[in-house]
């Protein structure tokens, strides 16, 4: 198996994982003692953070990276 498949595929276990913990979290508030509108508000902040697992899964698992960031020789870094 490839760095890369390996990676993708860890990388897509693990934002399946958090994304079903925080769903759960939320789901498991919103039924017990908060209720739904005490609830409400941390379904905000879940389905506000579900992009930002699956933005991350893909910019470091999917997308292409510039060949010379591969390397380590990015200018950027400091």
């Amino acid at each position: 198996m490839s760095a890369a498949l390996v990676n993708k595929i860890s990388g897509l276990v693990g934002s399946l994982l958090v994304s079903v913990f925080v769903l759960g979290l939320a789901q498991s508030i919103s039924h017990g003692a908060a209720g739904f509108w005490g609830g409400l508000p941390f379904w905000i902040i879940c389905l506000s953070i579900l992009p930002l697992i699956a933005y991350d899964f893909w910019d470091s698992c999917i997308r292409k990276k510039i060949e010379s960031y591969e390397n380590g020789t990015h200018k950027n870094d400091a």
